[in-house]
């Protein structure tokens, strides 16, 4: 069956919608690093991650470019939507009964698309931008709308034609959304729209107040921070150094009870297993739960495989994090090998475990996706006043490991005179006083303990703060005491 009466999204009457000339049209972007590389999206921002968004379909590069001055004014990520086919000359010709043709004829063709926005979920506000074929948007748009849960977002159709509005299209797209999503009146641009048309149109909508969330900025209402992969932690968790498996069982159980969501695990634990049977087991949802586990150096020459080996030990269909455990030959190629599981979906964010100030100078050029997490030993005792904000500089977040001084010190830690005059003030343990000031400095607490009531009180750090003065009588403490070899 031939349509006949719409015109083409071309710029120009010629009745044929032109192949894609360009690379950006045929492929995912992959510019920025981080969740949404190898995804289609791209994001300008380094400190901060936007909650807005721009989607598009272009083949001629108009819609393309309204879409870059809506984001350009809002601020918003860009994300191309490409088809998993791309199409040709001969498929987009009309009224020949070419694959668009076909398309267009019947409503329910939804060509695939490829790559994803791994994290629609952060967006409040979405501009759906597309040219008009037939009168219609492409049924690539469907596919789009059909993949992700959008409720609760406000949607702002566009679409770039050189004469029809945007008409039914806009009406027939709102009809595939719940009903929970608010849909904006759209608007149609022709070939020749400039910039001012789009900010005057953008300024004439009534759009709700976006959040801007900074990376590594600690949320102690959420009680988490958002990662430069544009996904959320919990600053605070379970370190499983040292675990049994029966442990882990018993310690994951407690934590998760008290509302604990961060795990951390490795390979050399040797509990990685006994990790992933614990989140199985419990009733917690997956996407609540947020475990970290590490590549020992003896795995960096078969990085790929010992990924993959992670993910079937703990029988998760993805890993939120993975980190390389310390420096060691052959690092470099088995992060890059971490950036490929993310852009696989294997893994959400990456990052590095005991590298310091030289180490990551040396390291961070070599690879593309800046760490995500550095997790280091910090307590009292070594406090890393110089290391943790040339880290945090970067836009890494920092996590500790020993907060409490780890085994055969904790002890001392937990009964120095300072530490446990504060605590006393304050009506808390020592250990709370010490995982208290690790957040206000701005690091990642993963204390270990194996008893349930330890883990509760570990988790129960938000009824009190520190005084600045307080703050700095722990800081004084520091002597520069490693106690382990890392």
């Amino acid at each position: 069956m031939q349509l006949r009466g719409a015109a083409s999204p071309s710029d120009s009457d010629s009745g044929t919608i032109s192949a894609a000339s360009h690379p950006s049209e045929t492929e995912s972007r992959t510019e920025n690093a981080g969740a949404l590389e190898e995804s289609g999206a791209e994001t300008g921002h380094s400190d901060n991650v936007t909650s807005v968004l721009v989607a598009y379909f272009s083949c001629t590069g108009t819609t393309e470019q309204i879409a870059g001055w809506i984001a350009a004014e809002t601020g918003a990520d860009l994300y191309e939507i490409v088809p998993e086919e791309p199409y040709t000359q001969e498929d987009l010709a009309y009224y020949t009964g070419g694959r668009a043709d076909q398309e267009q004829a019947d409503a329910s063709a939804r060509p695939a698309i490829s790559g994803s926005v791994e994290n629609i979920g952060q967006y409040d506000v979405i501009f759906l931008g597309y040219p008009i074929w037939h009168g219609q948007a492409p049924r690539i748009i469907s596919t789009f709308l059909e993949s992700y849960d959008f409720s609760g977002v406000t949607i702002v159709p566009f679409c770039t034609s050189h004469s029809s509005g945007i008409g039914s299209s806009a009406e027939n797209l709102h009809s595939l959304c719940p009903d929970t999503v608010t849909w904006l009146d759209g608007r149609r641009f022709s070939g020749d729209a400039a910039e001012s048309d789009v900010t005057e149109w953008i300024d004439s909508l009534e759009l709700p107040e976006s959040e801007v969330q900074t990376v590594g900025e600690f949320n102690f209402e959420t009680k988490t921070v958002l990662l430069n992969s544009g996904y959320e932690m919990p600053i605070l968790g379970l370190g499983t150094y040292s675990l049994t498996d029966e442990e882990c069982a018993v310690s994951i159980a407690a934590l998760l009870e008290a509302g604990g969501r961060l795990i951390d695990t490795a390979y050399m634990y040797g509990n990685e297993a006994a990790v992933g049977q614990a989140i199985r087991d419990s009733d917690v949802p997956r996407e609540e739960i947020f475990v970290i586990t590490k590549l020992y150096p003896n795995q960096y020459s078969y990085a790929a495989d010992a990924i993959d080996a992670a993910l079937d030990k703990m029988g998760l269909d993805y890993i939120d994090m993975i980190l390389l455990h310390h420096p060691g030959n052959g690092d470099v190629e088995a992060y890059l090998a971490l950036e490929r599981a993310v852009a696989d979906g294997k893994v959400h964010s990456i990052g590095l475990s005991n590298w310091y100030v030289e180490e990551l100078e040396e390291f961070l050029p070599h690879v593309n996706i800046t760490p995500a997490l550095v997790q280091n030993e910090i307590h009292p005792y070594y406090q890393e006043n110089d290391v943790i904000p040339y880290i945090q500089s970067l836009g890494i977040v920092v996590q500790g490991w020993y907060p409490l001084g780890g085994r055969g010190y904790t002890a001392q830690l937990l009964g120095d005179e300072t530490i446990s005059a504060i605590a006393e003030a304050h009506g808390v343990s020592s250990a709370q006083v010490i995982l208290r000031w690790n957040l206000q400095k701005g690091v990642v607490v993963i204390p270990g303990s194996s008893d349930p009531e330890h883990i509760r009180e570990n988790l129960d750090l938000f009824g009190f703060a520190l005084t600045d003065a307080e703050m700095d009588r722990i800081n004084a403490l520091d002597r520069n005491e490693k106690h382990d070899w890392y």
